[in-house]
């Protein structure tokens, strides 16, 4: 199994002046090469040697992201921190972002590795 999920929550997301409702899940584990946010709250990636994750600012808002491989995390409009088209993560790191009027920034990040 490559995304392990629990039960789905409603979530309200607000787009310009108008909010957008969905379902996601709180807590992601993820073991595929590529994933994409839906609004979850918490996403672990392991047991895969490489993954990326597409930001997306249509369904998420904030999400912490704990790396137990190499990540690679880009957005899906503009550049993260203004500056980067993408960040790589390193295995055991954390990072939190959170998106802002279309800009993903990093609000924070452990710069813990576990290699």
């Amino acid at each position: 199994m490559s995304i392990l999920r629990e039960t789905p929550i409603r979530k309200t997301v607000i787009r310009g002046n108008r909010p957008v409702n969905f379902d996601t899940f709180e807590h992601v584990i993820v073991t595929d090469e590529y994933y994409k946010t839906n609004g979850e709250s918490v996403i672990i990636v392991k047991d895969v040697s490489d993954c990326t994750i597409e930001l997306d600012s249509s369904t998420t808002d904030r999400v912490k992201i704990k790396t137990l491989t190499n990540c690679t995390l880009v957005p899906d409009l503009n550049r993260i921190d203004e500056d980067w088209d993408e960040i790589s993560v390193g295995r055991g790191a954390c990072v939190e972002l959170q998106n802002i009027r279309g800009v993903w920034y990093i609000l924070s990040s452990d710069g813990v590795k576990l290699d």
